[in-house]
């Protein structure tokens, strides 16, 4: 990363390659899709099997309560996520780094590493 300098600030910018290589998956990555889809389709076993066996069964007004206080309290949980996600975007959190040089400190300019 080579620093670029603006004003008394200097930012690190990522390499800019010549040329973007397609995106390929390798063995590691098919390997991880394998297993996220399996698990997906025996997550789904699972469910068909609880809502077949469970007929007949009565929730209790507990139940019933427990699945609100825990449905408004995963609302209130995301709207609160999403609300920081905004906040930190609007005032700037979100921003890359930026080195800021004191003033009586000379800008020194250093060369990227040899390849």
């Amino acid at each position: 990363m080579t620093p670029v300098m603006k004003g008394r600030q200097a930012r690190l910018d990522p390499p800019v390659s010549a040329k973007a290589a397609p995106a390929r998956l390798g063995a590691g990555s098919w390997v991880l899709l394998i297993v996220l889809l399996l698990l997906l389709v025996g997550t789904g076993f699972l469910v068909y099997l609880g809502w077949t066996l469970a007929d007949g069964i009565e929730v209790t007004t507990a139940g019933y309560v427990a699945m609100a206080a825990g449905v408004i309290l995963s609302l209130v949980v995301g709207c609160g996520l999403m609300a920081l996600i905004f906040y930190s975007n609007r005032r700037g959190y979100d921003e890359p780094p930026v080195l800021i040089l004191p003033d009586d400190e000379p800008v020194r300019r250093t060369r990227p590493p040899a390849v």
